[in-house]
């Protein structure tokens, strides 16, 4: 869930798919992979992006609590990132289309969020308080052991 957060925030339209280390079975994790179109089109809100928050409807307390800190905290998320990327080389790294998209974007993700917590029965549907209370793992689910990837003898 935080990594289709993670690109819509920076309006990464190109994760077509999810890379995973297989190498751990079913406890595994995305790979962060391939930001090549993140801060495109600043002007764009692609919502599908957030298809997996708005169709599941879950997320990490942890990542919902530092969303709400950089939406109505004393530190907007776009100031963060401007300062964080003050001393790059480079700078200035994004524009200030860019930040201030970054910015409306948080606001965005807030909104799905209170759209999910809103149709759910219960808080705890939707929020993780303990982001170990999270598993991909379904009951009774088989195992993968990585076969994908292991060379035929």
């Amino acid at each position: 869930m935080d990594l289709a957060i993670f690109d819509f925030l920076m309006g990464n339209m190109d994760r077509h798919h999810y890379e995973t280390f297989k190498l751990f079975g079913n406890d595994t994790f995305p790979v962060h992979l391939d930001h090549g179109r993140a801060f495109g089109r600043s002007g764009h809100d692609e919502m599908s992006i957030l298809a997996p928050l708005y169709q599941c409807c879950v997320i990490r307390h942890s990542t919902l609590s530092l969303l709400l800190t950089y939406h109505s905290g004393p530190v907007p998320l776009s100031a963060a990132l401007n300062r964080s990327l003050s001393s790059d080389p480079i700078k200035p790294v994004l524009t200030n289309q860019h930040l201030e998209a970054v910015d409306r974007r948080v606001g965005l993700v807030l909104q799905v969020a209170r759209e999910c917590l809103d149709s759910a029965e219960t808080p705890e549907n939707v929020i993780f308080i303990r982001d170990e209370l999270y598993s991909n793992v379904k009951p009774d689910q088989p195992v993968d052991d990585g076969h994908y990837f292991k060379r035929e003898q």
